[in-house]
């Protein structure tokens, strides 16, 4: 697994299949493509900055326009769709492994599939993940190794250490 991009499967592997080369050329990284709704289904693409700063209204602006035509020329879908685009927010999801090490520190809340020895939902203390397994301290202090291949899904919770960690310095003049 290529730590710097997310794993999908299904039409959401075919669409960031389409739209990473052209968000990488734009100077930015995909985060997760998700597909929802069914008559005009929306493709909702979340994008983090390459450099590493905040993602603003018009990086999403430049995304869905450009993000937009190459989705139209490449047509994996039929019909008429809508795309939303946006950035992770502080309580972001964990798709790539460069996030799970990123954020080590963190509590983050993790959902597998199939379970492991019966339990679905974890939650825990972020201690990073490798191309095997993501890893977290639970409650008890014992340590889980999630296979990355089965995490279905996995986020970060909003904590007030969280915010002090992704909060913008104060610019001063």
């Amino acid at each position: 697994m290529d730590p710097d991009r997310p794993r999908h499967t299904g039409l959401e592997a075919r669409i960031a299949e389409i739209v990473t080369p052209a968000l990488e050329g734009l100077g930015y990284e995909l985060v997760r493509v998700a597909v929802s709704g069914r008559d005009r289904p929306a493709v909702q693409i979340m994008a983090d900055r390459a450099d590493g700063a905040p993602m603003t209204v018009d990086d999403c602006e430049t995304i869905s326009r450009d993000l937009g035509a190459v989705i139209d020329v490449a047509d994996p879908m039929p019909g008429e769709w809508r795309l939303e685009v946006s950035s992770p927010g502080i309580d972001r999801p964990l798709t790539r492994i460069k996030d799970w090490n990123r954020f080590a520190g963190h509590l983050a809340r993790a959902e597998m599939d199939p379970p492991i020895e019966g339990r679905r939902r974890f939650s825990g203390i972020v201690l990073g993940a490798d191309a095997e397994h993501a890893r977290l301290r639970l409650d008890d202090g014992s340590e889980v190794a999630l296979p990355m291949a089965n995490l279905r899904r996995a986020r970060l919770v909003l904590t007030d250490a969280l915010i002090e960690a992704t909060a913008t310095p104060d610019r001063t003049n």
